[in-house]
C-alpha cells in the first residue's frame, strides 16, 4: 500500500515539473515571436546576460514584461477557481461565476468614468481590488445564514454577477467615447504594453498567496467530504471557508486590476490540473497555477501574433475556449447530476 501511494505522488509530483519544464520552453518560444522572429538561442543568450545587445529592446521592455505578466496573471486566476471550485464543491466555481471579476470590471470602470482625467492610471488596479472586495463582501453577507452553505453562495454569485453585468452597461452607455473603448479593451482582458512596473506590482500577489493557499491544503480535502463530517472532525468550517474566500478574492482581484477581465481560465485550468493529479488539493495548487499561466501565455501569443499589425486582447481567445467548455459542464452536470 505505501508502495502504491508513493508511486501515486511520484506521479503527481512528475506532472508538476513537466508542466514547469514546458512552461519554460513556452517562455522561449513567447519571447521569440512576434512581429520580428528571434531564434530560441538568441532569446536564451539574451536571459543570460550574454546577449549582444542588439534586441535587449525588443526582450527586456516589449515582450519579457508581457509574458512575464501574462504568466502571472493566469496563474492567479486559476488558483482562485481552483478555492472555489473546493471550498464551493462545484465545478462551476470560478471569479467570473460568483461576480469576483464583474466587481472587479465595475471599480475599474467606475475610476476610468470619473477619475480617468484628473487621477493617475496608476491608480487603477487599487479601484479594481475595492471593487472585487466589496462585491465579494456583499455576497458573503447575503449568503450568510447560520454560516455560508455552498450552493447558496454560488447562486447569491451568479445574480450579484449578473447586477455587476447591468451596472457595467449602464455605466458604458452615459460614458464618453475614449471612456468607452478603454473600458470595452480593459473589460475583454489584455497585456498589452505590459512594464516591469505591472510585473512587480504583480508578483507579490502572487508569491505569497499562492504559497498561502497550501497552508489550507489538508482542512479543504476534509471539507470536500461535507460540513458536517468536517465539524465533527475539528475542522473550523466557516472560518476556513471564509480565509480561502480571502486569498480567492485577493488572487482573482489583483489578476483583474493588472489584465482586466481576461475570462474562464479559473474554470479551465483547475480541471487540466484534476485530470492530470486528480483530487489531491497539494498537488492541484501548483499545478493548476502553471496550466492558468500556461493557457494566458499561449492565449497572448496568439493575441498578438496571429493577426499581425492588429494586437488582439488576450481574453478574447480564452473566452473562445472557455465558453464552449462551460457550456460542456453545464450539459455534464445535467446528465450526471452531480452538484
Amino acid at each position: 500500500m505505501n508502495t502504491i501511494t508513493q508511486k501515486i505522488t511520484q506521479h503527481k509530483w512528475l506532472s508538476v515539473l513537466t508542466f514547469m519544464l514546458l512552461s519554460l520552453l513556452l517562455l522561449v518560444f513567447a519571447l521569440s515571436v512576434g512581429s520580428e522572429w528571434l531564434s530560441p538561442m538568441t532569446v536564451i543568450l539574451n536571459l543570460l546576460g550574454k546577449g549582444t545587445g542588439e534586441y535587449d529592446f525588443v526582450l527586456q521592455t516589449l515582450r519579457l514584461p508581457r509574458v512575464l505578466l501574462a504568466f502571472l496573471v493566469g496563474a492567479a486566476l486559476a488558483v482562485s477557481g481552483l478555492i472555489l471550485q473546493s471550498i464551493i464543491r462545484n465545478p462551476l466555481g470560478s471569479p467570473d461565476i460568483i461576480g469576483i471579476t464583474g466587481g472587479a470590471s465595475v471599480g475599474a470602470l467606475l475610476f476610468l468614468t470619473f477619475f480617468g482625467g484628473t487621477v493617475s492610471i496608476s491608480f487603477l488596479p487599487i479601484a479594481a481590488l475595492i471593487g472585487a472586495a466589496a462585491v465579494s463582501v456583499l455576497v458573503y453577507l447575503l449568503s450568510w445564514k447560520n454560516g455560508v452553505a455552498p450552493i447558496t453562495l454560488i447562486l447569491i454569485g451568479i445574480g450579484v454577477s449578473a447586477a455587476m453585468k447591468a451596472v457595467t452597461t449602464m455605466v458604458i452607455v452615459f460614458s464618453d467615447t475614449v471612456t468607452t473603448s478603454k473600458a470595452y479593451l480593459w473589460m475583454t482582458g489584455s497585456v498589452y504594453g505590459a512594464n516591469w512596473t505591472q510585473v512587480y506590482g504583480m508578483l507579490p500577489w502572487v508569491a505569497i498567496f499562492i504559497p498561502l493557499t497550501l497552508l489550507f491544503a489538508k482542512t479543504v480535502q476534509v471539507k470536500l467530504l461535507g460540513d458536517d463530517i468536517a465539524t465533527g472532525l475539528g475542522v473550523r468550517v466557516q472560518l476556513q471557508r471564509f480565509l480561502l474566500l480571502f486569498i480567492s478574492v485577493a488572487l482573482a482581484g489583483s489578476a483583474v486590476a493588472f489584465a482586466g477581465g481576461i475570462s474562464f481560465v479559473g474554470l479551465i485550468a483547475p480541471h487540466i490540473a484534476r485530470k492530470l493529479v486528480g483530487p489531491s488539493f497539494a498537488a492541484l495548487v501548483p499545478l493548476s497555477a502553471i496550466v492558468g499561466g500556461f493557457i494566458v501565455v499561449i492565449a497572448d501569443v496568439v493575441a498578438r501574433t496571429a493577426f499581425l499589425p492588429l494586437d488582439l486582447p488576450a481574453g478574447v481567445f480564452t473566452a473562445g475556449i472557455g465558453a464552449p467548455f462551460f457550456i460542456y459542464l453545464l450539459l455534464r452536470k445535467s446528465r450526471s447530476g452531480f452538484s
